[in-house]
């Protein structure tokens, strides 16, 4: 008894087909398709992938070595491993190794011997289903790190992203500035008597407020510009300019008003917000700052801000 495989078998001679189709079925395998081309395989193949290519190495119009060259090109776009083994009355040594170059992975002189079909189609399987195995754990791995590093810079609450991730855009952005040019601007931005809020209404109201600021700020700023969630009411607003002249932290003005002009929709009405925002900035030209010394200025503007009476912007 075999483990059935998905094998395809390409000849442009019917009888050939027919007797390999034969061939293995009396080895155990069911899973046969016949192509009288390549062409014609490489479409049955787009329909349902194949474990296993049994193929002439002469055909009209795409010859076996072809074949194989379009099978991985094919196979490298979808992930995937074909087994791949060539009939042929060619002999000799240079024929082999000709078509192991090609990326073969075994090769047969006609006429075929069955005991030597049924051990290599065995061999080949077997190679197919590892490699194939490799690739699906390779790609699982793959999106769990990518999910990982997902949740790993992104708050939860809010979808932004989160201390991590926008430190290590502030550094980017320090760098580019430094080596490239114009200007970067830090906002540090504080939700106003936020406090009162969560004892008023609760902390599921206080969680849509900040929801809802989240949103505000995002479209407040350029596409290129970032928001992230330092944690509880505090988000980070960064903004770089490729032209030192252009650079113009009011645009963190316009955050605030974007928070403040309209009442956050809550099931008892409306609640007015405010914000106040410090704010850094760093020039080309100037000592390169730290991460942590513009985050230190920015937040020593910030309580300037509260202290004077907050829903401003001072920086």
């Amino acid at each position: 008894m075999v483990e059935d495989l998905a094998i395809v078998i390409v000849d442009d001679m019917q009888y050939s087909r027919a007797v390999l189709r034969t061939t293995l079925n009396r080895i155990g395998y069911t899973d046969v398709r016949m192509a009288a081309s390549a062409s014609e395989a490489l479409v049955m193949m787009s329909d349902r992938r194949a474990e296993v290519v049994l193929a002439d190495w002469v055909m009209p119009e795409m010859n076996g070595l072809e074949l194989t060259a379009e099978i991985r090109r094919k196979d490298e776009q979808r992930s995937h491993y074909t087994g791949i083994i060539l009939f042929t009355g060619k002999e000799g040594d240079e024929a082999m190794m000709e078509a192991f170059r090609h990326g073969v992975d075994d090769y047969l002189t006609k006429p075929v011997n069955q005991i030597q079909l049924a051990a290599r189609l065995f061999a080949a399987g077997r190679v197919a289903r590892l490699q194939n195995k490799v690739l699906e754990t390779s790609a699982a791995l793959s999106a769990t790190n990518h999910q990982l590093e997902f949740l790993s810079t992104t708050d939860p609450l809010t979808g932004l992203p989160n201390r991590r991730a926008m430190d290590k855009r502030m550094e980017a952005a320090i760098m580019e500035t430094c080596s490239r040019g114009g200007a970067l601007c830090l906002g540090i931005l504080d939700v106003d008597h936020f406090k009162r809020i969560n004892d008023l209404h609760g902390h599921d109201v206080g969680d849509e407020v900040l929801i809802l600021i989240a949103r505000r700020m995002r479209l407040a700023l350029r596409p290129m510009d970032m928001v992230a969630r330092m944690g509880g009411e505090e988000f980070a607003l960064v903004a770089h300019f490729h032209k030192s002249e252009k650079c113009d932290p009011a645009i963190f003005e316009r955050v605030r008003q974007t928070i403040s002009d309209e009442p956050i929709p809550i099931p008892e009405g409306g609640i007015t917000v405010t914000a106040s925002i410090g704010v850094c900035c760093y020039q080309h030209g100037e000592e390169m700052p730290t991460i942590q010394t513009m985050t230190r200025l920015a937040d020593q503007n910030l309580y300037r801000a509260k202290s004077e009476g907050r829903n401003r912007v001072v920086g």
